[in-house]
C-alpha cells in the first residue's frame, strides 16, 4: 500500500520518500515500481522519459531523519495501535511543526493514534484503497482534535492527485469498511445456514446483483488475515454490536492458514487441477440471496447517514468508487423502495430474533414520511 501511495504522489509531481526498517522490503518496493512503470511504458501510458522522471522523484530510505523536510507524511504500516503510535511519536520529533501527519488505517481510531502527540491537531486519516494507483477513492478522516484547515488542505491535495476525496467521521471502519461489512458477513451466514453454497452466492451477487465480484471471491482475494481482522476490529470497537459480528467459519480459515489466493486455498481451492464448483443458477434462489444481503447493506448505509458518518452523496460515492458497487446504496434504496427494504429487514428480524437485522430508525422515519434520499 505504501508503495502505491508513493506512486500516486510522485505521479502528481511531488518528491517522495519511502521508508522501511527492512532493506528487503525497500528493495521489493523499488523493484515493484520499476516493473510497474516499465509495463506502463510498454502499454503506451507513459513515455520512457516521463516514467524515468517520476521514478527519480522517489527516494528509498532506512532512516526516518530523511523526513525532516516533508510537508506530509502518510503512514501505511501494520494495523496495530501501538505500532502506529510509536511511529508518529518518533516522527513528531523529526518533522517540522507545519508537517501534516496522516495514517492510512482502515479501521483504527484516528483519535487514539494521535492521542499521545504534542500536536494532535495536525494529524488525520487519509485512507487509500488497494491498489492505490488504480482505486479512485480516498477517505479523509479528521479526529476531534484535527484543525479544520488541515482537513481542507488534505482534501484539496488529494483532489489535486486526481482522486475522489470523501469526508468521513472518525468512527470504526469510517464509511466503506463499515458499510461493506454485511456484504461479507451476511453471505457467510447464508452459507453457514445451508441456504446456498459459496459458488451460488457469488454467482447471485455477480449475475443478479451486478457486483464485480462475489463476497467469497473478494474475501479470498483480499485475504482472510486482512478481511477477518477488519471485521473483528469494527465489531469490537462498536462494543460488540451484533450487526458487525464476525464469522466462526472465516475465523477457522484464518486459524488454518487458508487465507485465500495468497495461500492457494480459502473459500475456494486455487491449487492446480482443483475442481471448480458449479453454482446453482436458480433465479428465485439467487434473487432471495441478493435481496437479503442488499437489505443489510442498505440498512448500514442509512445508519451511516443517521449517525452522520458522511453525507448521503459521499456515502454513495464512497461505495461506488471505493469498492466498485454497481450503484450507490442509497440510490438503490430509492429504486427498490424504502418500504420494501424495511419490510425485508423486519421479516428477517422477526424470524431470527437477531439484532443484526434491526432496521435503522432513520429508515423507519423516512418510510413514515414517504421520503427519499437526495443523492
Amino acid at each position: 500500500m505504501g508503495t502505491g501511495i508513493a506512486q500516486v504522489a510522485a505521479q502528481a509531481g511531488h518528491s517522495v520518500f519511502i521508508y522501511d526498517t527492512n532493506d528487503a522490503a525497500l528493495a521489493l518496493s523499488k523493484n515493484k515500481l520499476e516493473s510497474t512503470f516499465n509495463r506502463l511504458v510498454e502499454k503506451g501510458k507513459f513515455t520512457a522519459e516521463l516514467a524515468k522522471s517520476i521514478l527519480a522523484r522517489i527516494d528509498f530510505e532506512d532512516n526516518l531523519r530523511s523526513f525532516s523536510s516533508c510537508g506530509l507524511v502518510i503512514e501505511a504500516i501494520v494495523e496495530r495501535l501501538d505500532a502506529k503510535r510509536s511511529v508518529f511519536n518518533t516522527l513528531e520529533e523529526i518533522v517540522s511543526e507545519s508537517c501534516i501527519l496522516a495514517t492510512n488505517t482502515s479501521s483504527l481510531s484516528i483519535a487514539a493514534i494521535s492521542a499521545k502527540l504534542k500536536y494532535p491537531e495536525r494529524m488525520l486519516g487519509i485512507h487509500f484503497f488497494n491498489p492505490a494507483p488504480l482505486m479512485p477513492l480516498v477517505e479523509i478522516i479528521p479526529s476531534l482534535q484535527t484543525n479544520p484547515e488541515i482537513t481542507t488542505t488534505a482534501e484539496n491535495l488529494i483532489s489535486s492527485w486526481k482522486k475522489v476525496a470523501v469526508l468521513a467521521k472518525d468512527t470504526p471502519g469510517f464509511i466503506v469498511n463499515r458499510v461493506a461489512r454485511p456484504f461479507y458477513s451476511e453471505a457467510i451466514k447464508i452459507y453457514e445456514e445451508g441456504m446456498a453454497d459459496v459458488a451460488t452466492i457469488d454467482w447471485a451477487m455477480r449475475e443478479i446483483g451486478g457486483f464485480r465480484m462475489g463476497p467469497f471471491e473478494l474475501t479470498d482475494l483480499i485475504g482472510h488475515d486482512v478481511n477477518y481482522v477488519v471485521t473483528e476490529t469494527v465489531w469490537s470497537q462498536f462494543y460488540y454490536d451484533p450487526r458487525f459480528k464476525p464469522s466462526i467459519t472465516q475465523k477457522r480459515l484464518l486459524e488454518s492458514g487458508l487465507l485465500g489466493r495468497k495461500t492457494n486455498r480459502g473459500f475456494y481451492d486455487y491449487r492446480e487441477n482443483a475442481a471448480k464448483p458449479n453454482p446453482n443458477t436458480d433465479l428465485k434462489l439467487g434473487q432471495e440471496i441478493v435481496d437479503r444481503i442488499l437489505a443489510l447493506l442498505i440498512n448500514e448505509a442509512i445508519d451511516a447517514v443517521f449517525m452522520q458518518i458522511g453525507t448521503p452523496t459521499d456515502i454513495d460515492l464512497a461505495m461506488i468508487k471505493g469498492v466498485n458497487y454497481p450503484k450507490g446504496l442509497l440510490q438503490w434504496a430509492n429504486e427498490i423502495g424504502l418500504q420494501t427494504v424495511l419490510n425485508r429487514l423486519v421479516a428477517l428480524h422477526d424470524f431470527y430474533g437477531d439484532d443484526r437485522y434491526r432496521p435503522c430508525p432513520l429508515l423507519r422515519k423516512m418510510v413514515a414520511e414517504s421520503a427519499v434520499f437526495q443523492v
